[in-house]
């Protein structure tokens, strides 16, 4: 009674577990923990700190000096003197340095969310692989049941001498190689769930749950290509970063106008002992204002050029970065279909053979002969249940493609 009830609790943990377990929770995962991604957000938090650095007035100077020898005046000697000033840049300096920076900072969280659909996408193409070992195994490991019995049936034919011996050595060398691959997809699963497991930065041992099987269904003509060029990260960003070059631009036209700059001069007096005067060692207040001339031009020119420079170069990378992505759509289409109409063969082909396999093992059952068409059929059969699941494992992961493409969220 303890057994019963405690395979009924594995049994109900392997459930909730399969459940709890989908493609789209190990994204959640991936997101969390994956230390890729979580650098491109840092970098993103490092770029908002720009803002605050740009956009702030320079630090305002003070000074102070000692006369050793002090300078006489009408009012008495000038002991020591304290200068405070703050230079202003140009009306809308400042603000035009903020805004670059702040577009900058948006547009590496574009590159942030585009990196975050890249990492699903990588995901998916480990995730389908494990997926299709799983399928692969099981056609194996039935295809191995099925040549035990036939062996069987074979060797019992021949001692009936109904049928020869070459028969039960044809299944006999046919199941060999079935358990030889067999054992190679085993040794083929560490290094799947490796791969997997590091993209969600976690024990490289964790156990996957994966689907038991893969739906494919028939998607309309031109699949969300009308997601294309709207919403998409990489797209975005380069508009960001040329409008940030734009700001950058004016802010070095306004940088190369004057900085005006306005200050207090104190001066320490003290008194006339010689004689009494009117205000005798009274201090001295002095309002300073002072204008930089920004006559050296080159660098300015120069800070002006280069953001025109970046636009150019923003321009041209958006550009680029739309044919790629119409070229990559094309081609990542083209291999759904493909693989659509692979899938569709295929379970054609499953369908014809396993009734032609049923026609000629009944054949062999009433005449004991042409075993070798039964064992060139159930061959044939094995191929096609086999590029079946390959066939459905690179529709699924074209399909992620086409999803990170298109910039799909999730």
């Amino acid at each position: 009674m303890k057994k019963i009830i405690t395979s009924i609790i594995i049994f109900i943990s392997v459930i909730g577990a399969t459940q709890a377990q989908t493609l789209e929770s190990y994204f959640e995962m991936a997101a969390e923990n994956n230390p890729g991604l979580q650098a491109k957000y840092k970098d993103f938090e490092a770029a908002l700190q720009k803002v605050p650095q740009v956009s702030s007035l320079p630090d305002p100077t003070f000074s102070f000096g000692y006369f050793i020898s002090p300078v006489e005046t009408r009012v008495g000697p000038q002991r020591a003197k304290f200068s405070l000033s703050q230079m202003f840049p140009w009306f809308g300096t400042l603000e035009a340095q903020a805004d670059a920076a702040s577009l900058m900072a948006d547009a590496k969280y574009q590159a942030f969310l585009d990196a975050r659909n890249r990492l699903y996408y990588s995901v998916s193409e480990a995730y389908y692989p494990l997926i299709e070992l799983n399928r692969l195994k099981a056609i194996e490991q039935e295809n191995i049941e099925i040549l035990q019995s036939y062996k069987t049936i074979a060797n019992s034919k021949f001692k009936n001498g109904v049928s020869p011996m070459t028969d039960v050595l044809r299944v006999d060398i046919m199941l060999k190689e079935a358990q030889t691959n067999l054992g190679i997809l085993n040794k083929k699963e560490k290094p799947l769930l490796v791969t997997f497991n590091n993209l969600l930065n976690r024990d490289e041992n964790e156990a996957v749950v994966v689907q038991d099987s893969l739906t494919i269904e028939s998607l309309p003509e031109n699949f969300r290509r009308d997601s294309l060029l709207t919403n998409n990260p990489m797209l975005d960003a380069i508009d960001l970063q040329q409008q940030a070059s734009e700001k950058s631009e004016l802010a070095a036209q306004k940088q190369g106008l004057p900085k005006v700059g306005v200050g207090l001069d104190y001066a320490a007096v003290g008194k006339r002992t010689d004689m009494e005067v009117e205000d005798n060692g009274k201090n001295i207040f002095m309002p300073m204002v002072s204008v930089s001339i920004p006559i050296f031009r080159k660098k300015y020119k120069a800070a002006e050029k280069e953001a025109q420079l970046m636009q150019e170069k923003y321009s041209y990378q958006k550009e680029e970065t739309i044919n790629s992505l119409t070229s990559g759509y094309e081609s990542v289409w083209f291999q759904i279909q493909q693989q659509k109409d692979l899938i569709d063969l295929y379970e054609a082909q499953i369908l014809e053979s396993n009734q032609t396999l049923n026609l000629l093992f009944s054949a062999y059952g009433n005449s004991g002969k042409d075993f070798e068409e039964v064992l060139r059929m159930q061959q044939q059969l094995l191929k096609y249940e086999k590029m079946k699941a390959t066939a459905e494992t690179q529709y699924q992961t074209a399909l992620a493609k086409l999803n990170y493409i298109t910039a799909k969220t999730y």
